[in-house]
């Protein structure tokens, strides 16, 4: 994306493809802003199963082929495809279900370089179901399959990544919370086989485990970050870490090259920011990189001083690792307990586009404090404190949080997000709400911002303070 100041064009390929569409809905019109709609189908919505942000992904295109996974009312798996630029959607409900009641077993779905669809489903400390398209391009999935054999007992949080060859690795945790290990594996299409690469990635030790985000950057180095957990209480998540790998997950190092011994423990593991438990930080969120491979990882937590938690950015410049409040929230809240929690806000998901001169960076998120609609934040420079804030919709999306396609931006910088309004109760609690849309959400060429906010000089700081 270009930059998204006042209706000016964001990119040339938006400009020509996305207006192309049938479905345009005008959302937000006294605002200037403008979202454009496909639906789907109708999904489960008493909790946020189909919309937690680890889903990787939820939506995902190759080769001008779209697919979405979802929930429908009846539990069963929905797989759907359609042709990028049209609103055309082949449906499929599948003979698999999940637990819909317990919002950590959401579907995962990753094409690899030969056309086939990949999809892991209905994980919280159970065992493993996966299975794969049987042919390129097709909504016909395989029976249940094995991966490798072993620690496919205790999986939660499954995650496709491709690698630029097209083979795909697959991380998941191995255990449960404040008690698990990250296991990785990675498939090759031309011999349709998983090789483990690492039963235990990153150790707890049997005292934490770690909640983590990943990204594969456009050189195939393979971005890593997370925060600790001691416990099932969310509130004791503490600090961000990070990690690399050059070479498909083999070896991994930290930001300054060093190689790690693996697996990675709290006592080696390097700390891009220092965040004391019981700071209202969340865990798992989103990370990205840039063209010359440094990381940004975004979250929330509540900075020294104050009960309000702020959107915050930690990045790595060439001073070293910093941090960049990236909202001005008014609102307190606290975290505490175990499952899923009803939270006013989302956790965030971040994009970078540095194509041009400088480095622009998009964070999406929801926040009660916006009546719980689709926003972005959006920064044309990274070295600026101004932010511009836009409501992509015009209704409330509840307890939605935000995944999109990551393989359509990286590859011509277009948003699509996967939306659809949910509910959540506290502690895996479930709402009363019934079957709701779900759409595609396409970014359009030209929006205009609602609101500019001026981050205090407070918000930049290193984490040696």
């Amino acid at each position: 994306m270009k930059t998204l100041i006042k209706g000016t064009v964001l990119n040339q390929h938006m400009r020509n493809g996305l207006f192309n569409f049938f479905l345009f809905l005008i959302i937000g019109c006294n605002t200037g802003t403008y979202a454009q709609l496909s639906q789907i189908g109708s999904g489960w919505a008493k909790n946020s199963v189909n919309a937690v942000i680890f889903r990787k992904n939820s939506v995902v295109s190759f080769e001008g082929i779209q697919y979405a996974a979802f929930y429908d009312s009846t539990g069963h798996v929905v797989l759907a495809r359609r042709d990028l630029g049209s609103t055309n959607w082949e449906i499929k409900q599948t003979p698999y279900t999940g637990n819909i009641n317990d919002a950590h077993c959401s579907i995962s779905i990753m094409v690899d370089g030969e056309g086939c669809l990949h999809m892991a489903w209905n994980h919280h400390n159970s065992p493993l179901h996966y299975c794969r398209s049987i042919r390129p391009g097709s909504l016909q999935l395989t029976g249940k399959l094995s991966m490798v054999g072993s620690y496919e007992d205790l999986v939660s949080y499954p995650e496709f990544h491709k690698l630029p060859s097209g083979d795909l690795l697959f991380f998941f945790r191995h255990g449960e919370s404040g008690s698990g290990n990250m296991v990785v594996n990675r498939y090759s299409p031309s011999k349709k086989s998983w090789k483990r690469v690492h039963d235990f990635l990153i150790d707890g030790e049997g005292q934490r485990n770690a909640y983590w985000q990943t990204f594969v950057d456009n050189k195939g180095s393979i971005h890593l970050s997370w925060v600790w957990r001691e416990s099932w209480d969310v509130a004791t998540n503490h600090d961000i870490c990070y990690a690399k790998s050059k070479d498909g997950g083999i070896s991994w190092q930290n930001s300054e090259g060093k190689e790690y011994a693996l697996p990675i423990t709290a006592t080696t593991a390097e700390y891009a920011c220092i965040i004391p438990q019981r700071s209202e930080l969340i865990n798992q969120t989103s990370m990205y990189a840039d063209s010359y491979g440094r990381p940004y990882i975004v979250s929330y937590w509540r900075p020294v001083g104050t009960d309000i938690p702020q959107y915050r950015m930690v990045y790595l410049d060439d001073e070293g690792w910093k941090t960049k409040q990236v909202s001005k929230r008014k609102t307190p809240f606290s975290l505490s307990g175990g499952g899923t929690k009803k939270i006013p806000v989302s956790r965030p998901q971040i994009m970078i586009d540095d194509t041009n001169d400088s480095l622009k960076v998009y964070i999406v998120y929801r926040d009660k404090e916006r009546g719980n609609k689709v926003s972005l934040n959006f920064s044309p420079d990274i070295n600026n404190d101004v932010w511009l804030v836009y409501d992509l919709t015009d209704f409330p999306v509840d307890s939605w949080e935000p995944s999109y396609d990551t393989e359509l931006w990286k590859e011509s910088m277009i948003l699509h997000l996967f939306v659809e309004r949910v509910g959540q109760g506290d502690e895996e609690g479930i709402e009363d709400l019934t079957s709701q849309p779900v759409y595609i959400l396409e970014v359009p060429a030209t929006i205009h911002p609602v609101d500019t906010v001026t981050m205090d000089s407070g918000g930049n700081d290193s984490i040696s303070e």
